[in-house]
């Protein structure tokens, strides 16, 4: 299919470049103590968001992709959305349908994994909560009861504890209820044995992204598959002794193994077994998958200690995580075709644009905005830069590589060579899961101090910025329960997200959509928006742009 714009009938854009700021996380919510956006003293992000050009955008629920608006946004849906125009059924809804119609267990990769699950063990792995933004317990439990009665009578369940899309230190009510399922299931039959096997927190073992860390991949890998790391009789003692021992919350406990009576990992990963991965967020699940499943896997050596070799196994996703690279080859749903991606649009017409971020968020402004597809679109066209971020928890630097993305932004806009841009500040979301007000604080003043030199450089060179958001965090840092006690909020909210324009030649040639409430409208129509102040008139099948002409 050949992709075109049309010129705008009554704007031709600026002189200089639009960039598109995304501060991740950073949303919309009331003024208060635990509102680390407003307690903040950030003079430059308070003027664009009193400006006449200012609007909130939804970015949860529907508007993203998502069942209901109970569900939280995430970094993932918000670049699709952002960067596809349109709204795509997303991850949780896919799989939703799929289990509600029962279209998941007619596939030829159940049936495969069931058939290895009775000759040996079937073995499920993923985000142990129901935050719903990597998973959802209900989706495990669905899957544990139906290979139950297909015939499966041995399943090691492996546990990653969340603390971080819910309460910081929930794991043991979830394990408490996955206890329960587990046992009502080994009740119901003979000689089955359905448990749990092994874990740790999101954070330390297992689901890295975008090859930040991959020795939290070996310590997951090794921990599921070969039962390395501190053994314990159960995971509410392995959970009960690490909390003793500190006071992190749950997404960054150590791994565990459950043993039998004589320390024995009760769970390992045999030759024969099939394992299904039942995250279905795409960016934490890609390097697992790689390990499980790659003859050539050459990053860590998967021998265990004792010289057990890597066993061959059956192995799937619950999607496949990366469309182009097929991580991995085997999976139960569909994942969501998003095409005709605003980036192939820009391509089309021959603009010349850019993407930045820390690799904490790189692939947010690459992969996801490029519809779930890695790489470019048109080296040609485009230059995507990387900046390797610290492997360290980020509240002990809040300000993470926002000046750095801001320097080497800086230079891309003075260049001359590009039309359009988008970077990720990482901060008011990395900073915001892990709880700490005050450093999400510093996170936001940091952002505020970036944000007035880009906007200076866009004065300059008569651009046009954009400063939006893909979901809330930063907004709401903590709760307080019925006693009076302050309770660390780690999870995204359900806040809307900013949208401002920044047009220093702004001159009344548009406006912001007149009478528009707070969440009338979504990320999705940020896309449409981009191409007006570029000169040209969005698909007929874009959602509608945010400014009238």
């Amino acid at each position: 299919m050949t992709l075109s714009l049309q010129k705008h009938p009554s704007f031709s854009g600026r002189p200089g470049p639009v960039l598109v700021v995304v501060a991740d996380g950073v949303g919309v919510a009331p003024p208060g103590p635990s509102n680390a956006v407003t307690e903040a003293n950030t003079p430059t992000l308070d003027a664009l968001t009193a400006s006449e050009l200012y609007t909130k955008l939804a970015a949860h629920g529907p508007a993203v992709g998502l069942p209901t608006d109970d569900d939280m946004g995430n970094s993932e849906v918000g670049h699709n959305a952002l960067g596809a125009g349109r709204i795509f059924a997303q991850g949780a809804k896919l799989v939703n349908k799929a289990l509600r119609s029962g279209a998941i267990f007619e596939t030829d990769v159940w049936k495969q994994a069931i058939e290895h699950g009775r000759a040996g063990t079937l073995h499920l792995l993923g985000l142990h909560s129901d935050g719903g933004v990597h998973s959802t317990n209900e989706h495990l439990y669905l899957l544990l009861r139906r290979a139950a009665d297909e015939g499966v009578t041995s399943c090691a369940v492996h546990i990653l504890h969340d603390g971080r899309d819910v309460a910081a230190r929930s794991a043991l009510g979830y394990i408490a209820r996955t206890e329960e399922v587990l046992a009502e299931i080994n009740a119901a039959g003979d000689d089955r044995n359905f448990r749990i096997a092994s874990g740790g927190g999101r954070m330390t073992i297992t689901m890295d992204r975008y090859e930040a860390d991959w020795d939290m991949v070996e310590r997951g890998y090794m921990c599921h598959v070969h039962g390395e790391g501190p053994v314990f009789d159960s995971a509410t003692e392995a959970v009960e002794t690490m909390y003793a021992e500190t006071d992190k919350g749950d997404q960054y406990l150590g791994r565990f193994a459950v043993g039998d009576a004589d320390g024995n990992p009760v769970g390992k990963v045999l030759d024969g077994d099939a394992v299904i991965l039942f995250n279905f967020r795409g960016d934490r699940s890609i390097e697992i998958s790689r390990a499980f499943e790659e003859d050539d896997f050459d990053v860590f050596d998967r021998t265990s200690a004792n010289d057990e070799a890597r066993p061959t196994v059956f192995f799937a996703g619950m999607l496949q995580y990366d469309g182009d690279a097929l991580v991995p080859k085997q999976y139960l749903v569909e994942p969501p075709a998003i095409d005709r991606t605003m980036g192939e649009f820009l391509c089309a017409e021959g603009v010349r644009s850019f993407a930045i971020s820390e690799t904490q968020k790189f692939g947010h402004v690459t992969y996801f905005w490029n519809g779930n597809k890695s790489g470019y679109i048109d080296e040609a066209l485009e230059t995507y830069i990387e900046i390797p971020s610290d492997n360290v928890e980020f509240d002990t630097t809040p300000a993470m590589k926002v000046r750095e993305i801001t320097a080497e932004t800086i230079d891309l806009l003075r260049s001359g060579e590009y039309r359009f841009g988008r970077l990720n500040f990482p901060s008011g979301d990395m900073v915001g899961h892990t709880g700490h007000l005050h450093a999400t604080v510093e996170a936001m003043e940091v952002i505020d101090e970036c944000m007035a030199q880009l906007i200076a450089v866009i004065d300059d060179l008569g651009g046009v910025l954009i400063y939006t958001a893909d979901h809330g965090n930063a907004d709401v840092m903590y709760t307080v329960s019925a006693s009076g006690d302050q309770q660390p909020k780690t999870s995204h909210t359900l806040s809307p997200v900013p949208f401002a324009i920044h047009d220093p030649n702004y001159d009344g040639e548009y406006h912001m959509l007149d009478g528009v409430p707070g969440e009338a409208h979504g990320l999705a129509n940020v896309a449409a928006t981009v191409f007006n102040l570029l000169g040209y008139e969005a698909p007929d099948d874009y959602l509608q742009p945010l400014i009238t002409f």
